[in-house]
């Protein structure tokens, strides 16, 4: 079969607040996105999509290794995770099956990208770089929507929105908040802030698809589009529930998915092993997840339920475990003692968050003075309670904010029961190492807290690239490669570029030439230098240590 091209265009931090969603998910007809709306009127809406995690980089390891980031040691962020020996990033399985890869230009994915991974890692990666005829997955990861954004200045924003008309920007007195946030200036201008932004990156993903139709690639695409995660807010990013982790997800293949909505829950974890059986490539043993479609755009049958997980957030030490299924959502807290806000330093710095606890130390104030507390609703007080429930129950669908918990309610013990037992069972299937002490992973992963370099690769007596480490992925170049590497967590987070490497299997005894090997939540190896002339090789040494 000729092999489609893979189109991924991703962003950060939203939920599924696009004009597409418009009474399916609460004020999503608040966003102007025309061009969003287009691609799912073209494809598959998937209205009750899911990720893994509420937060990027255990989001986003799931996506490229269609595992679970509990079974695969992924569930903390950040943890330069030392995957399983036989999982691999999605880019890999398709680079070494024929295909271009390219990212543009964040990656995140919990643990370093071999350099093997993508043909281009950069900025200015674009699938027009690639050789004539080859099919292509080019990833796309824009960062405009990213938390850090949303509480951007009138002026700052403008800036960075130059595409969005006047008579398109949110006005922060219409906004519709949620009934778990304040009505205050600062959440009011902060989600008028996101929608705008929404609008804009709405027009960067335009921008990509034009370049698709320019270059006359549109029908042999498939184009997906999808978030890590839920918005940037308290009560959404972090929080392993209905707003921390539905996210938006189109698929368009042409002449094959017959558009429409999909309303069966789903998890975006369940990309990687999609995208291989529509190209018509094995789907490994080892992926957990089943493909959404089959080879010819058929749905496949959806899961029993979608997992989802929250653990280690930078200084956050929490333990979460969630299952949708049919209409609702199951949540258990591992530490029903410590509160769902706990302190982390990065978004206590964002004023939303430093509202919340502004207005929640008003009304200890006011508790000191005997008198009773009103700057927050019961709602509101959910997100900055000293502790939480040991387990929780909604009906999503008729409750999308989840504010009434049903695990109490006897008229739900049935559901409740069988949502323990899907999660129950979920956890016996696949493991869960975010249940034990993060020392004892880190130890097993790197023995007396050292981190293990990938050994220098070598040439075999059949002139055959080798390396000593096992599952090593093995790259090289005849053109130097930079002589320093970037910062460990520079390269872990996707924004420096590893260089350019061909694989291992493609090598016929090119010199000069520059071999490098790496294995995710290794170091990568010294480089090996092979010079042209034979004086020259008897000479060479490995070029030079990769330093943290």
């Amino acid at each position: 079969m000729t092999r489609p091209n893979i189109l991924w265009i991703s962003t950060h931090d939203i939920n599924p607040h696009l004009g597409t969603y418009a009474g399916i998910w609460p004020g999503a007809e608040q966003a102007r996105t025309p061009r969003l709306d287009a691609l799912a009127a073209q494809g598959a809406r998937y209205d009750r999509a899911y990720a893994a995690a509420p937060v990027c980089a255990p989001s986003r390891s799931a996506i490229m290794t269609g595992c679970h980031p509990t079974s695969i040691g992924t569930m903390h962020m950040r943890s330069n995770a030392v995957l399983p020996d036989e999982v691999r990033l999605l880019p890999e399985i398709l680079r070494e099956a024929g295909y271009y890869t390219t990212n543009n230009w964040f990656r995140d994915f919990q643990t370093e990208a071999p350099g093997t991974a993508f043909d281009d890692d950069s900025p200015a990666a674009h699938w027009r770089g690639r050789p004539e005829g080859a099919p292509f997955f080019a990833a796309f990861h824009g960062m405009i929507t990213h938390e850090s954004q949303v509480h951007l200045d009138p002026e700052a924003l403008r800036e960075a929105t130059p595409h969005v008309a006047e008579a398109d920007r949110c006005d922060p007195a219409a906004v519709q908040l949620p009934p778990y946030h304040p009505d205050t200036p600062t959440f009011r201008r902060a989600w008028a802030t996101y929608l705008d932004l929404i609008t804009e990156m709405d027009h960067q993903v335009g921008a990509i698809l034009d370049q698709l139709e320019e270059d006359g690639l549109a029908e042999s695409t498939i184009v997906v589009f999808w978030s890590d995660h839920g918005a940037g807010f308290p009560g959404h990013k972090r929080w392993a529930g209905e707003a921390g982790l539905r996210v938006p997800m189109i698929i368009r293949w042409p002449g094959r998915l017959a558009p429409g909505p999909v309303t069966e829950p789903v998890g975006t974890y369940a990309l990687a092993p999609t995208m291989l059986e529509m190209c018509g490539l094995d789907v490994p043993a080892w992926m957990q997840a089943a493909p959404l479609l089959d080879r010819t755009g058929a749905h496949r049958p959806a899961p029993a339920c979608v997992p989802g997980a929250r653990d280690r957030m930078d200084e956050q030490e929490d333990t979460v475990r969630t299952v949708r299924a049919g209409r609702y959502r199951y949540v258990r807290n591992l530490h029903p003692d410590r509160p769902p806000m706990q302190h982390c330093r990065y978004p206590d710095a964002l004023p939303t968050w430093a509202e919340l606890r502004e207005l929640a130390f008003a009304e200890a104030t006011q508790r000191g003075a005997g008198d009773a507390p009103d700057r927050l609703t019961p709602a509101q007080r959910t997100l900055v309670a000293p502790r939480k429930p040991a387990e929780l129950l909604f009906d999503t669908d008729a409750d999308p904010h989840e504010m009434h918990d049903l695990a109490a309610d006897p008229r739900h013990a049935e559901d409740l029961q069988r949502l323990r037992d899907l999660l129950d069972a979920h956890l016996a299937e696949h493991g869960d190492l975010g249940a034990g002490e993060e020392a004892e992973l880190l130890e097993a992963w790197r023995p007396g807290g050292r981190i293990q370099q990938v050994s220098t690769p070598r040439i075999d007596a059949d002139g055959t690239l080798v390396c000593d480490t096992p599952h090593a992925r093995i790259g090289w170049t005849t053109a130097p490669p930079a002589a320093d590497p970037a910062p460990r967590q520079s390269r872990l987070m996707g924004i420096a570029s590893a260089g350019a490497w061909q694989l291992a299997a493609a090598y016929r005894g090119e010199r000069p030439v520059w071999v490098r090997a790496w294995r995710p939540g290794y170091d990568p190896s010294e480089i090996l230098h092979l010079p042209g002339t034979a004086a020259e090789q008897d000479a060479a040494q490995p070029a030079h240590a990769a330093q943290a």
